[in-house]
Order: C-alpha cells, then sequence, then structure tokens
C-alpha cells in the first residue's frame, strides 16, 4: 500500500502512511537540514527503516546514505526514492552495530540522522561513537529518540526489551543522558528540545488501538481527516497543558581541530530552513 501510495503522492505519502510522529520527526528534521546545491553535502542516515528521512533530505540537495539491516526495506526504499526522483539517494543492508567496521564511512559526512533507532541498541555509547567517527571535523548529528519522561499513548506502549529482538532496550534518554553520550563520543551539545506533542500522541494512540480491531487501511483512512491537527495546533496545545514531548531531539557537533577549546555561542550554526 506504501509504494502505492508513494506512486500516485509522491513524497509526501511516505510521510503519512504511518503514524503523526513520523511527520513530527520530519518538520524538526528539516529545520536543521537547509536546502543545499545539489550533491554538494553528504548524509549518513543510520536506522533508516524504509528511507523516508533519507529521500527527504536527497531532495534538498544532500547526497543520502541510508543504512538499515533489512533487505526487504531497503529495496522498498530504492523503489520509493526512484518514485521521488531523489537519486541522490542511495540504501546499503548494514547493521548498525558494526558501524564501526566501516572504514570507508569514517570522515566522510557532513551530517548524520539517527531518528528512532538508538533506543533500540544495547550500546548505545557505542553507537554514538560510531556515528561521530562517520562525521568530517565540525560536521552535525542529528537524533531523535522516546523522551524518558513520555506518557504512554496504549497499554503496551513504554515497554523494554532485555535482548536487541527489535524492540526498544530503554524506555527513553534524559537531556542529561543525551549530553553524556555526546560528550564521551566528542560531540558538543547545540540543542535539546522536543517533538511529538499532546495532539500527535492521542492521535496515533487511537490509530494504534484501532488498528487492533481493523485493517491497518482502514485506520488509516479513519484518521486522514484529522492529520492535519498537530501541525497546526500540537505546539499551543502541547504548551497549554505541559504534556511531554513523545521524542527528545539533539542538535550536536563533531568538534573541529580549529575550534577546539572555542565557547559554544562562537562555534557555527545549521541555518534553519523556512
Amino acid at each position: 500500500m506504501k509504494s502505492a501510495l508513494v506512486r500516485v503522492l509522491g513524497y509526501p505519502a511516505t510521510l503519512i502512511h504511518g503514524d503523526t510522529l513520523v511527520l513530527d520527526r520530519w518538520l524538526w528534521l528539516k529545520k536543521y537540514l537547509p536546502p543545499v546545491p545539489r550533491g554538494s553535502k553528504s548524509l549518513i542516515d543510520v536506522g533508516c527503516g524504509t528511507g523516508a528521512f533519507t529521500i527527504g533530505a536527497a531532495r534538498r540537495g544532500y547526497r543520502s546514505l541510508g543504512l538499515s539491516w533489512d533487505e526487504r526495506n531497503q529495496r522498498a526504499a530504492g523503489e520509493r526514492a526512484a518514485m521521488c526522483r531523489a537519486d541522490l539517494a542511495s540504501f546499503e543492508v548494514q547493521d548498525v552495530r558494526k558501524l564501526g567496521e566501516r572504514e570507508d564511512l569514517k570522515g566522510k559526512f557532513d551530517v548524520a540522522i539517527c531518528l528512532e533507532c538508538i533506543e533500540h541498541i544495547l550500546d548505545d555509547e557505542k553507537l554514538m561513537r560510531d556515528m561521530a567517527a562517520c562525521l568530517k571535523p565540525g560536521g552535525t548529528l542529528l537524533l531523535t529518540t522516546p523522551n524518558i519522561c513520555f506518557r504512554p499513548m496504549t497499554s503496551d506502549d513504554g515497554q523494554v526489551s532485555l535482548v536487541e529482538d527489535g524492540g526498544h532496550v530503554r524506555r527513553g534518554y534524559s537531556r542529561e543522558d543525551l549530553q553524556r553520550l555526546s560528550k564521551a563520543s566528542g560531540l558538543e551539545v547545540e540543542r535539546v528540545e522536543y517533538c511529538s506533542g499532546i495532539l500527535s500522541q492521542k492521535l496515533t494512540g487511537i490509530s494504534r488501538v484501532t488498528q487492533r480491531y481493523v485493517p491497518h487501511l482502514v485506520a488509516w483512512a479513519l484518521l486522514l481527516p484529522f492529520r492535519w491537527m498537530p501541525p497546526a495546533f500540537d505546539k499551543l496545545a502541547t504548551g497549554l497543558t505541559k504534556w511531554p514531548g513523545y521524542s527528545i531531539t539533539l542538535l550536536a557537533r563533531k568538534r573541529n581541530k580549529a575550534t577546539a577549546g572555542v565557547g559554544r555561542e562562537s562555534a557555527p550554526r545549521i541555518p534553519a530552513s523556512a
């Protein structure tokens, strides 16, 4: 179904097929991925899933490489990239737990993105170090992961696995957790934020419960008329209710020898796109 929607609607279909949290993450991510001259910057998407964000980055001018262990997802991602005419996007099957073994990727990228992946990995410190190693000096890491303080959207939300079986191996992260991981990886934290507020979470919760009783396509169609609400009103509603964001977000930069020891206020910042 998803590929059929992409064929009809183009790139936006990759952001609205799943729950509303996917679009939230893209709206946050693209603030720090300003359009660039075609192919002038390189980006690696660690744990790219079906490639929505890899494709989105490619459409903004980045030479984008998406990595995931799932061969079927990678084939689908490549097909969707072709449908979206995102020829700057490429995909490889890669267990991101072994990213450090890829000598060919070290020091090659201006940007690394990792959205809702690190919470699936037991050795999160190693993953952070490996992602930092892929960055050029001064390169940027953009990461999202569940907020340790999120409120469950469904009865089974927040369950934790003790092994890497595809589920979450930890409930989430705090600001202090991300600062600690960044420091240990040679990254300087520039900004910690949150995304996916109360409206987005409530719609996603309703969607997930509905899918227990009706086919996914039916549940998706029932919620489709309401999907405009989170982008329009989530920030206001979340502020009024003080509802914790579902995801915590990180913008961090790899230390550059030329700026080592320079205060954060002197370091260059990524311009936000309109």
